[in-house]
């Protein structure tokens, strides 16, 4: 049993329903503002869920490495070890607005400072790795399968933040998996970031084995921004994150969440963003990869910034798309793409065109760049990396960009 609490509110208590269930019940005096969810309002009747956890409960939930460092390190004081338990031990630091407590106790946020400037300079070599998941793994309530924790950062002359909570995400990679995965991201992010998207503040270390990027659902003035990705607005579990087409439970969840004045910049923003995912080849673009962000549960929401950008071709050639487009995970075209932005975001023909000429730019500014350190350090990878870009430029948007050529082997 969990007590949850939003924006250290204490909202109500979540619990174990049935064999492998959840239920979720509301205190009395929580207020509307207080909803966990803009899929969940506040009601009298609890929210049962027959098998795990409701999506929002179960949106931050550690994965992959980090999930199993956990489950190796409390299993046996648990005996079991469920997606609650889970909850449990990393509640106390999420993504977005909730926290959990256990159901007597006052909410503790506290998390231990980390030098952001000393991650950056790797000043801990090869240790760097074990050193960050052992000390920040139970402070890290954020999903995905890449190795990532969040950390309390303090600037270059050691000051610390006015957040108690973490205020960065160390990403980490694994050589014998995805090596230079941090590097993969930061160029990414610097495409969409030249392009006029929305990103967080990012960083890679000196020597490449580390990408940190600040939270973006901080607010000022030490509380929460409200997050939720498309797994949430489509009431699914992350175990379902590759399921359905793009069309629908990407392009219409967001006319549905995003209303008001804020929708149409928000769907040409999605559109740019998918068509970018396209373009650079990014074949795990599912649905956690996208979310919405808002300062009240009642109010207007707007398109969470891009993050989770990387180049899965690089590693796996013949990647498809996460989810389907037209019924099918093959890359698209520009006259699909074209049909999409009219479509679903409403965009014209010449909005369309631009943004792809836009996209196609601002990889090829990048591309040198990225070039150069690969070249540096891990060429065959760099090579792929371009490739999978020449691609997505030539089969996706129809269009070329010399710099972005790469020499076969």
């Amino acid at each position: 049993m969990l007590r949850v609490w939003v924006d250290r509110h204490s909202t109500g208590i979540l619990d174990r329903f049935k064999a492998r269930g959840s239920t979720f019940a509301y205190r009395t005096e929580a207020s509307a503002a207080d909803a966990v969810s803009v899929t969940m309002p506040k009601r009298t009747a609890s929210w049962n869920t027959d098998f795990g956890l409701a999506p929002i409960f179960d949106m931050n939930l550690p994965e992959g490495a980090l999930r199993s460092l956990l489950a190796r390190r409390f299993a046996k004081a648990v005996g079991t070890f469920d997606d609650l338990d889970l909850l449990a031990i990393v509640g106390r630091t999420q993504i977005g607005r909730l926290r959990y407590s256990a159901p007597d106790a006052a909410l503790d946020e506290h998390v231990p400072f980390q030098s952001v400037d000393e991650i950056l300079r790797a000043r801990r070599g090869g240790e760097l790795f074990d050193h960050l998941l052992d000390r920040f793994a139970v402070h890290s309530g954020l999903s995905g399968v890449q190795p990532k924790v969040m950390i309390r950062g303090r600037n270059d002359e050691n000051q610390p933040t006015l957040f108690k909570t973490a205020t960065h995400i160390v990403k980490l990679w694994n050589q014998d998996e995805y090596p230079e995965l941090a590097a993969n991201e930061f160029f990414c992010l610097s495409v969409a970031q030249k392009l006029g998207i929305r990103v967080p503040s990012f960083h890679m270390s000196d020597d490449g084995g580390a990408l940190v990027v600040e939270r973006f659902d901080l607010n000022p003035d030490d509380g929460y921004l409200g997050f939720e990705d498309f797994c949430v607005l489509n009431g699914v579990n992350t175990e379902r994150k590759y399921e359905g087409g793009y069309e629908t439970r990407l392009f219409r969840r967001a006319r549905e969440f995003i209303l008001g004045p804020r929708q149409p910049p928000a769907l040409f923003a999605l559109f740019r963003l998918f068509t970018l995912n396209c373009a650079i080849r990014n074949g795990d673009a599912h649905l956690k990869n996208f979310g919405i962000i808002y300062a009240d549960v009642q109010g207007e929401a707007e398109l969470a910034p891009a993050y989770d950008l990387v180049t899965t071709q690089a590693y796996l050639p013949r990647d498809p798309m996460a989810l389907t487009l037209n019924g099918s995970t093959n890359w698209p075209n520009r006259r699909q793409l074209t049909h999409l932005g009219q479509t679903r975001a409403n965009l014209t023909a010449r909005q369309v065109s631009s943004t792809m000429e836009a996209i196609a730019d601002a990889m090829s500014d990048v591309a040198p760049t990225a070039t150069a350190y690969f070249n540096g350090r891990a060429p065959e990878l760099g090579r792929f990396m371009m490739q999978a870009w020449e691609a997505g430029i030539r089969d996706s948007l129809d269009l070329s960009r010399t710099s972005v050529a790469s020499p076969r082997a």
